[in-house]
């Protein structure tokens, strides 16, 4: 990742991971047309060249690739040690993926990769660029994480437990640094149509057209909170009534529900 001063900067910077597809790209494409510089992070080489040529082109803004797969230990600390020796103004923790089955008959290595890469890979990087930001009195950090954090997800335990731990890190740094000018958020989706559901083996048919919202929906709303310092971004009406009810609800309840509808993707 090319080093350059803060003052040598005419714009922004952002950098991304996971932005290859997804909520990574329209975060990509919504801080391009803001204006900021892009370092666009992901193992898919050919996607990333050709959507940082694309925004580079049509928003003429700089947008660098580092390709990098962050669940392997050797590409993590490379980036962390960029990203700790010349900060972005803002990061955001995409990079993820989820798996769906029966604890007990998925793949163990599968499980711990997820693991290294939804919560390892994230607390790292955060790591990295905090202090920097600190020491500079501005910046941002966005984590995505997800609804499906915010009870226990019978069938996707250990994607559930990532987020979770997504969710509670996230808010516990912005208490740590809101009044050092770095916003923390934890940006918490519902369903969105992006790729994920494809490679964690789900069933987008079992989730209503109604509750579905887009990648560029999320990201607005991830961004609109930003410039409000949020603490928690839920994007959607919809999924702020349902992660209001989930909180409300039994745990034991909440469970059994969603195992309940669980069960009908694995059939």
């Amino acid at each position: 990742m090319p080093q350059t001063s803060t003052s040598q900067r005419a714009q922004k910077r952002a950098l991304v991971t996971g932005a290859s597809a997804g909520i990574g790209e329209a975060f990509a494409r919504a801080l391009a047309e803001r204006h900021h510089d892009l370092v666009l992070v992901a193992r898919r080489r050919d996607r990333l060249e050709a959507l940082a040529k694309e925004l580079a082109e049509r928003h003429r803004v700089a947008a660098s690739v580092e390709v990098a797969d962050l669940a392997e230990d050797g590409d993590l600390e490379r980036l962390a040690g960029a990203l700790a020796a010349d900060p972005p103004d803002l990061l955001v923790n995409n990079a993820g993926f989820g798996t769906l089955g029966r604890f007990a008959e998925l793949d163990p290595e599968r499980e711990l990769e997820e693991i290294r890469l939804n919560v390892v890979a994230l607390v790292r990087l955060t790591r990295a660029a905090l202090p920097g930001m600190l020491a500079r009195g501005r910046g941002g950090i966005v984590n995505v994480s997800s609804l499906a954090g915010e009870s226990a997800g019978p069938f996707t335990a250990t994607y559930s437990a990532t987020k979770a731990y997504v969710t509670s890190f996230s808010e516990s740094l912005h208490e740590e640094v809101r009044d050092a000018g770095v916003t923390v958020q934890a940006l918490l989706p519902g369903f969105t149509r992006t790729e994920f559901q494809e490679v964690a083996g789900v069933d987008p048919g079992i989730v209503p057209a109604f509750a579905w919202m887009s990648a560029e929906q999320v990201v607005a709303a991830s961004l609109a909170a930003l410039e409000r310092r949020d603490a928690v971004c839920i994007p959607g009406a919809g999924n702020r009534l349902l992660g209001g009810l989930t909180s409300l609800a039994p745990r034991g309840f909440a469970r059994r529900v969603l195992g309940s509808i669980q069960r009908r993707s694995l059939r």
